[in-house]
């Protein structure tokens, strides 16, 4: 037994031999052939190439990864900011555009308004200045007197109404030379009273000339005063132009 385990001894130690032997071996194997390999006047640069590759190879490319997902991650934040400040943007144009809008329908109704209240406002002056000038000519009718001035004054204003000529000189002239201002008065003995239809009233007007001149809203009474002197003013105005110009029997 004790001599196996010498052997065995020995055995392992010339196995560590052998190993560095052989590595040492192998290194200048190695170094040999690189040598013989390169030129004499690139040893230098072999050298350093050998080493160079020697470095690059043990070092490992760091941060190309990160680089590149930096940028990404960069532009996708300026392109957020971009299309946020593009909706900010669209959002603040929507919203003038909708104030606009407001301000617009706010004028356009207060515009209705004001046009609204003026067309009352005219309406009521218009009724107004209608009540006042009813209320002007109600308080303005005349009031005649039931004797010659007055007759031939009531008359005067019917025919200016009527546009019919004449004045107040001329009607009471010829009233004082047809019937001396009676108004009853009735011719029963010139050729008019012979034919049956005789003169009558304050002109001397006989019935047929009376109805074909009567005025209207004069009375259909003959003796009538004022609707007397209106339908002769009417007859004289068709005939000689105007009462004024009849001096003698018409």
């Amino acid at each position: 037994m004790p001599k196996n385990i010498n052997i065995r001894r020995h055995s392992r130690a010339l196995t560590r031999h052998h190993k560095i032997a052989v590595s040492g071996v192998a290194a200048l194997g190695a170094a040999a052939i690189a040598f013989t390999a390169v030129p004499s006047n690139a040893e230098t640069t072999t050298s350093e190439a050998t080493a160079s590759r020697v470095v690059y190879s043990n070092e490992p490319i760091k941060d190309v990864k990160a680089s590149v997902t930096d940028r990404l991650a960069a532009d996708s934040i300026k392109s957020q900011a971009a299309k946020a400040q593009a909706e900010a943007r669209a959002k603040a144009v929507a919203a003038a555009a909708k104030k606009r809008a407001a301000a617009a329908a706010a004028a356009k109704k207060k515009a209705q308004a004001r046009k609204k209240a003026a067309a009352e406002r005219r309406a009521k002056e218009a009724a107004s200045r209608s009540a006042k000038r009813a209320a002007l000519k109600k308080a303005t009718v005349r009031s005649y007197a039931n004797n010659l001035d007055g007759w031939i004054k009531h008359s005067l204003d019917i025919m200016k109404s009527k546009g019919i000529p004449g004045s107040y000189n001329g009607l009471h002239r010829n009233i004082m030379r047809e019937s001396s201002g009676n108004p009853n008065a009735i011719n029963d003995w010139d050729i008019n009273a012979i034919n049956g239809i005789p003169s009558k009233g304050l002109l001397q007007v006989i019935p047929p000339t009376f109805t074909a001149y009567h005025v209207a809203g004069t009375s259909w009474n003959i003796y009538d005063p004022v609707a007397n002197i209106t339908a002769a003013a009417n007859y004289a105005a068709h005939r000689y132009g105007s009462i004024d110009n009849v001096n003698s029997a018409y």
